[in-house]
């Protein structure tokens, strides 16, 4: 009776495990027998503020969210998957005021236009605005190391908004 019982067991695990199929820890849905390279081209700062160096940074962080989730090789020119676009807003607003009338929370507001094309398959191409923000003390300069550790914050999630959009069937 043991017997019977563990084979039953072993059946129904091997049904199950069969009728999963492949499965991505990062949730990228790629087809990498037909899909092998992506391209990122260097987002532009068009924004009416321009912080020095955010485009470069923007750009190389989404390469590495790419190479790091994927196993797609980066290339210059005619990818698979092809990334472009620009920053479009980077500015600081008020988002709270004290008794005062003085700000007691700013927030810094990055956006970035993406264009995604998919040559593989067209279907899943778009156009697409991303943003994210960051909040911090009104009293507070948002300088130096502050400032780049907001854009971090920033750019880790609009990346992954993008690498959701773009290859992540959720």
């Amino acid at each position: 009776m043991p017997r019977i019982l563990s084979i039953i067991l072993l059946l129904i695990s091997a049904i199950l495990l069969q009728a999963c199929g492949p499965y991505s820890f990062t949730g990228a849905d790629i087809n990498y027998s037909t899909t092998k390279t992506v391209q990122v081209n260097y987002f532009q700062n068009n924004a009416p503020i321009v912080e020095p160096g955010i485009a470069r940074d923007f750009t190389q962080k989404l390469q590495e969210l790419l190479l790091n989730q994927t196993s797609l090789d980066l290339v210059n020119n005619n990818g698979d998957l092809v990334y472009e676009g620009e920053i479009t807003q980077y500015y600081i607003a008020p988002i709270t005021a004290t008794a005062n009338s003085t700000a007691a929370q700013n927030r810094l507001t990055i956006t970035v236009n993406v264009r995604f094309f998919n040559t593989k398959d067209p279907l899943k191409d778009f156009e697409q605005p991303f943003s994210f923000y960051y909040d911090y003390p009104g009293q507070t300069q948002l300088t130096g190391a502050k400032l780049d550790a907001a854009v971090e914050i920033i750019f880790e999630r609009i990346t992954q908004d993008i690498f959701n959009k773009s290859l992540a069937n959720w």
